[in-house]
């Protein structure tokens, strides 16, 4: 009994430190032959509100994340420090807006497999914590809204 007592409390503390962010949609585009980088495109949700600092891969050199923006009638990408995740709202990372870059790809990705990256977040209390995600390569955005893809 008192394993079962000392496993919950372990249980409830680990789960404390972790970043509370719900992921939804999570996919990424396959890679175009003779490109190094693609795009990488999720829903996130922070219970209490976080900031997204960062983000990496095994599968890329570099791992950005990304903003489009209208200049006059250009559409350009810029890298973005970071990306507020206010308490309880959806923050949409998507193509046209906020999205992960991955660059210098070790491989070219491929349709339907799964590749593993690693959210950074900044609680609001300033803690840095990672959160795995299980990306699907998909040649468009995930029709079933609300699948959630955590590792």
């Amino acid at each position: 009994m008192l394993r079962v007592a000392v496993a919950a409390v372990l249980l409830a503390w680990a789960s404390a430190g972790q970043a509370q962010v719900q992921v939804k949609d999570a996919w990424a585009r396959p890679a175009v032959q003779g490109q190094s980088a693609t795009g990488a495109f999720m829903s996130l949700t922070s219970a209490d509100g976080a900031r997204l600092v960062g983000v990496s891969s095994s599968v890329a050199g570099v791992v950005e994340i990304h903003e489009m923006v209208m200049d006059g009638n250009v559409m350009k990408m810029r890298a973005v420090p970071g990306i507020d995740l206010p308490p309880g709202r959806s923050v949409e990372l998507k193509p046209g807006g906020y999205h992960v870059m991955l660059m210098d790809l070790k491989r070219p990705l491929k349709l339907g497999e799964r590749v593993l990256v690693e959210l950074r977040l900044e609680t609001r209390d300033k803690r840095l914590l990672t959160q795995p995600v299980e990306v699907e390569v998909m040649a468009r955005a995930p029709a079933a809204a609300g699948s959630v893809h955590k590792h």
